[in-house]
């Protein structure tokens, strides 16, 4: 068996939304620092991490993962790739080097994930319907 199927797929997107959730709320102002992003938009990235994780964790504890929850959290990812990207446009001028590396780099392995899980998704079983 693959270790990359798609509930171990949803399983690390989880656990990196959890990181970003306790980076992002319960050490704002040093992540902010580093990054040299407003701690607003630090704090705003963590707690979107949360109720993400939730739903991945969830979705990934299902026998088997619904299709439809899979598909929506990779959509959900493509956005969070497109915010990433808005925020290297909007803050980069007072971003650090770091900053502007740690997000160029996150947004990348997000992308990565995406299309991970719609890979994953398409290979699920269709609901049957009457």
């Amino acid at each position: 068996m693959s270790r990359f199927n798609l509930k171990n797929i949803l399983i690390v997107d989880a656990v990196t939304c959890v990181g970003l959730f306790l980076l992002g709320v319960f050490a704002t102002a040093a992540v902010a620092s580093i990054l040299g992003l407003p701690s607003e938009v630090v704090t705003v990235a963590g707690w979107i991490g949360l109720p993400s994780a939730l739903l991945m964790l969830f979705t990934a504890m299902q026998k088997p993962p619904s299709r439809t929850l899979a598909n929506l959290i990779a959509v959900g990812n493509l956005g969070w790739v497109a915010a990433s990207f808005a925020v290297l446009a909007m803050f980069a001028g007072q971003m650090t080097w770091a900053g502007i590396v740690v997000v160029a780099a996150q947004a990348v392995v997000v992308l990565d994930l995406a299309f991970l899980e719609a890979r994953g998704a398409a290979a699920l079983p269709r609901a049957v319907t009457i």
